[in-house]
Parts: structure tokens; C-alpha cells; sequence
């Protein structure tokens, strides 16, 4: 039985640290033993490279996506290892869709964890390094940034969009490196708070990206997927979808669509969940789901006494 109150969410990238999970490595077995999975399928040690490799290694889009993956799959397994409440709905940010699907039984592990590698690829090879760029726009209205980057496109700028509805007043924009530039200093000059450039290397979710869309759809076409056994929210509808195909679309879709980020908590609460937990590294997404439901009960699962705790809390 599912518990109607429990969401589980998946973070994207950018939470991934050197060291991460060390004490719920040691703490759970579920933990060791998916490492070592997704080590054997991929060919390296994943677990000394998060421990003990350069944070610039870890960053890199190919490495980043299974290492984000098998973490989330991990600290899931080990939930499960302490027998907490099965959630009645989940979502993921970005690469989390991924981590959402495995979690949800929809695709298995070992696929995935291949899928995504490639995926991290495809991302990275779509736009040349350097020629394209992501900013984080704090404090301006949605419909203003939207207007915004449309007039910077149509000044010749280059391709330049919000892509990451993260939550009220936080949105990442992204596209060619000139026109993200441009589109910050006139989203500056309406009255954004702060505009911050992003240390990735590509311009994620925009139509720049539609090449590696095209490269996913043949690598994600043999794969299977299934209905899943936990509703998962889409990125780019903000609605579940139980047909494997429609789950099959909506993952190449992604690649060059906006994260509606904000509606899928807001679908997540109209479901009538009132306690999110953040189940993969970091607390970003913690943060985020507060700002846009202020009453969600939110708990993150990396620190292992953390996790047994909120399992028996919600049981």
C-alpha cells in the first residue's frame, strides 16, 4: 500500500560532490551493492570516482547523469532495505525523470544507467564547448523572462529561452553563449534581482539540444519500458503518463524542452501529498518545492541516519 501524503522527488545535476553518500555506502548494503552494479555495467569503479576522483571528472555531462542515477537508485534501495512507506507519486528534475522511472519499476537499472551515459553524450556533443551557456535569472516575473528572451532572439542575437521553471522567481534561461549575455544584461535592466551564470557547458532543454533528442530516440528505442508501478510526473507535461510509448517520447521530449519544474509540484500537492522527500544527493530540490509550497513537509535521504529516521517517522 501506498501512502497519499509521500511524494518522492530525484534531483538533476548539479548536485553531485566528491564524497558523497560515504556514510550510507558503508551504513546500507543496498547502497554497495548498486554501486557495484552500475560499476559492472559501465565498465569503471564508480564508487572510487565518487569518492576519490576530481570534482572536473565528476562534472563532466557523460559522467555526472549514471553517478547522479546510481545514487538516487541507491538511497531508493535503501528505503526499501528499512522498510519505508511506498510513495503515492513521483517526479524528477531533469536527469531525476530517469532515477523516478527506475524507481518506479517503468525501466530497469542497468538499461537506464547505459541509457544515460549515452544521453550525457549525445548533450554534451549537440553544441560545441563554448558556444553555449545557462544563467540563473532570481526575482523576475516568468511571463517577463519569456517576453525578454523572445526580444533578444529577435535582435539576432542567437537562441535564447527559459528552460528551468525551478520555482517563483527563480528560472534558468539558456541557449547561444552571445544571446544568453545579452539576455542578461536586458532581464538585469527590467529588474531581475541577480543573474547568474551557470558552470555547465551546454544549453540543456532548448531546441539547440534537438540533435541529441534525435540521438536519444534511437538509443532509447530498443530499450523497455513499462507502465509504471508509482505515478511519475513529466518534466515537460507536468502530468503522469502510464503508456510506455507516450514515457518513451516524453524522455526524448525532455531533452529539449523546459523543465516545468514548478507545475510538477504543484501536480505532486493537487495529488494530495503533503511530505516530499529529496531521494538522491544534496537538498536543491528541498529548497525549491518550499519556495513554491510553502506548507510541504520536506525530508533529503543522503545523511543513512537521516533516511532510517524518516522512514520510521512515516511509516
Amino acid at each position: 500500500m501506498s501512502d497519499n501524503t509521500i511524494a518522492f522527488v530525484f534531483p538533476g545535476q548539479g548536485s553531485q560532490k566528491v564524497g558523497m553518500l560515504a556514510a550510507a555506502h558503508q551504513q546500507f548494503q543496498a547502497v554497495r551493492d548498486t554501486f557495484a552494479e552500475a560499476s559492472e555495467t559501465l565498465g569503471y569503479d564508480m564508487w572510487d570516482l565518487v569518492q576519490n576522483g576530481e570534482q572536473d571528472a565528476l562534472n563532466l555531462t557523460e559522467t555526472t547523469q549514471p553517478v547522479l542515477l546510481t545514487s538516487s537508485v541507491a538511497l531508493w534501495r535503501a528505503w526499501q532495505e528499512q522498510a519505508g512507506p511506498r510513495p503515492s507519486i513521483m517526479a524528477g528534475h531533469s536527469l531525476g525523470e530517469f532515477s523516478a522511472l527506475v524507481c518506479a519499476a517503468a525501466l530497469s537499472f542497468t538499461d537506464t544507467v547505459q541509457l544515460v551515459r549515452q544521453r550525457g553524450i549525445f548533450m554534451q556533443t549537440a553544441v560545441p564547448v563554448g558556444q553555449g551557456a545557462m544563467a540563473a535569472i532570481i526575482g523576475l516575473d516568468d511571463d517577463a523572462i519569456d517576453t525578454i528572451c523572445a526580444e533578444v532572439v529577435r535582435g539576432g542575437a542567437g537562441v535564447v529561452a527559459p528552460v528551468n521553471f525551478n520555482s517563483p522567481g527563480q528560472v534558468v534561461i539558456a541557449g547561444h553563449a552571445d544571446a544568453v549575455d545579452a539576455a542578461i544584461v536586458a532581464l538585469k535592466a527590467a529588474g531581475a534581482k541577480r543573474a547568474l551564470p551557470l558552470p555547465v557547458s551546454a544549453p540543456f532543454h532548448t531546441e539547440l539540444m534537438k540533435p541529441a533528442g534525435d540521438c536519444l530516440a534511437e538509443a532509447i528505442a530498443d530499450v523497455t519500458i513499462v507502465t509504471p508501478q508509482i505515478p511519475v510526473v513529466h518534466n515537460v507535461q507536468a502530468t503522469a503518463e502510464s503508456d510506455p510509448e507516450q514515457i518513451r517520447k516524453l524522455l526524448v521530449q525532455q531533452i529539449y524542452s523546459p523543465v516545468q519544474w514548478t507545475r510538477c509540484i504543484q501536480a505532486i500537492v493537487a495529488s494530495g501529498a503533503t511530505q516530499v522527500v529529496e531521494c538522491g544527493p544534496g537538498k536543491v530540490l528541498s529548497g525549491l518545492n518550499r519556495r513554491i509550497h510553502k506548507s510541504l513537509q520536506s525530508y533529503s535521504l543522503e545523511d543513512p541516519e537521516v533516511l532510517a529516521a524518516t522512514a520510521a517517522e512515516l511509516k
